[in-house]
């Protein structure tokens, strides 16, 4: 009991350090996971190895492919490309339909792409529909982003679905077929629909991919539409072509196996991306090296904050990792005398809300909700599904996606939990609700 109240404390802690007393988030994250962790019962010779494990284990995974991507981001920006691919879109979908045709874009490019870099390639585009057409970009960007989340959660091959497919022996066809049906509903309902709500919040700061109105752009040629297309879909596309090819093209060859997990990391493509950007958006179009490399420096600059703001929340997940915080959760909520499947949704919900990160939460409780699959008491691909739901819930100020989307759409804490933390509360309470009713429809 003592442990849950100092999870508690620590978490109320945090949320008044960044919101009462306006301390800077990398900062509060890291005075109160270094308490926390003291009070938790970490050696204090081992707190400073836990605090540079969570530096390192959230931003190797993420720092280059966001540097990466904000500087795709800025030159597709600056160029005028997403404003060009921004006029086609809202030409052919038209200004009421908008929502829709952003939802179904974050969800075609969610399936094969991870989340941190669906979200840095496409918030240019929002920002550029929203600047151009005097949308909120909120209103416009939530659904898009909605969808991103969703197939993060629920869809292979996604990191913590596949995991927990191959933990629980699932079958990787029948989740998949699964997780398409029960993300329609959820991308609906926490995209579009509750969108429609959030047109009245106003950022609280310029985001970082505002385009200034400068004479210089006049000096320059502006991309086709089909080379703004190519450039601002060439990571998605480079990934769809990677992962398909083990499936189309089977060989044991090693070296060509090797080649093609090198060639398909989603760093080694961002690296792409920005090469071929930089000659087709850049030095094709009349501007030097030097104006190039300006705009990346730009870019790169604008995001520091953003990333000791994701550094800061690895932080106070490896607090509660490393003293043993999640697994004593989630033996305790084992005992719950209610279904598996909304069993195994609480229990990651929990986790997910302590820890942040989604795929910390669904691995942890995976190994407590083992043994209920291993005896046959629920349907593996529902768990994997239940879970991933579970995963979505208690998006709040720990969590890295939080931060990302605060940042980026340059908007206070309370519009980010009224906006973001409640879509994903809905994607996931939907996902639940739509997991169960399948249970009931198979079973």
């Amino acid at each position: 009991m003592m442990t849950i109240i100092l999870i508690v404390v620590s978490i109320c802690l945090l949320i008044l350090c960044i919101t009462y007393f306006k301390l800077n988030a990398f900062l509060a994250f890291l005075i109160v996971s270094l308490l926390s962790g003291l009070c938790l019962g970490i050696a204090p010779d081992r707190l400073v190895d836990t605090v540079e494990k969570g530096v390192g284990g959230v931003m190797g995974s993420l720092t280059l492919i966001i540097v990466l991507g904000a500087m795709l981001g800025k030159i597709v920006a600056e160029s005028g490309a997403a404003e060009i691919i921004a006029e086609q879109m809202v030409r052919l979908m038209g200004e009421k339909y908008l929502q829709w045709g952003l939802m179904l874009t974050g969800f075609v490019v969610g399936i094969p792409l991870f989340y941190g870099v669906g979200f840095v390639l496409l918030v240019p585009l929002i920002f550029s529909i929203s600047y151009r057409y005097k949308l909120p970009a909120v209103y416009i960007g939530l659904p898009m982003l909605a969808a991103l989340s969703v197939t993060h959660g629920f869809i292979p091959p996604h990191p913590s679905p596949v995991a927990l497919v191959a933990l629980f022996h699932a079958d990787m066809g029948l989740t998949l077929i699964y997780g398409l049906l029960i993300a329609i509903p959820a991308i609906v309902l926490g995209g579009p629909i509750f969108g429609r709500s959030l047109k009245n919040i106003v950022p609280s700061k310029e985001s970082i991919f505002r385009q200034e109105d400068r004479n210089d752009k006049l000096e320059f040629k502006r991309p086709t539409i089909r080379v703004s297309l190519a450039v601002a879909l060439l990571p998605v596309l480079l990934i769809v072509f990677f992962t398909l090819i083990p499936y189309l093209y089977h060989t044991d060859d090693r070296s060509f196996q090797q080649a093609l997990k090198l060639i398909g990391n989603p760093t080694v493509v961002m690296v792409i991306a920005v090469i071929v950007a930089t000659y087709l958006l850049g030095l094709k179009l009349g501007r030097s090296m030097v104006t190039i490399m300006t705009i990346y420096e730009v870019a790169v600059r604008d995001i520091a904050m953003i990333l000791l703001i994701i550094a800061g929340s690895g932080i106070f997940k490896q607090v509660m990792e490393d003293s043993g915080v999640s697994l004593l959760l989630a033996n305790a909520l084992q005992q719950l005398p209610i279904s598996p499947l909304l069993s195994a949704w609480l229990i990651t919900a929990v986790i997910r809300g302590c820890v942040g990160s989604a795929t910390v939460a669904a691995l942890t409780a995976a190994g407590v909700l083992l043994p209920i699959v291993t005896a046959g008491k629920a349907d593996p691909n529902l768990m994997v599904l239940a879970m991933g739901a579970g995963s979505l819930m208690f998006s709040h100020v720990n969590d890295a996606g939080f931060w990302l989307f605060k940042e980026y759409f340059g908007l206070s804490v309370k519009d980010t939990l009224f906006s973001w933390s409640i879509m994903e509360a809905i994607v996931s309470l939907v996902g639940l609700l739509a997991v169960l009713l399948l249970q009931l429809i198979l079973y």
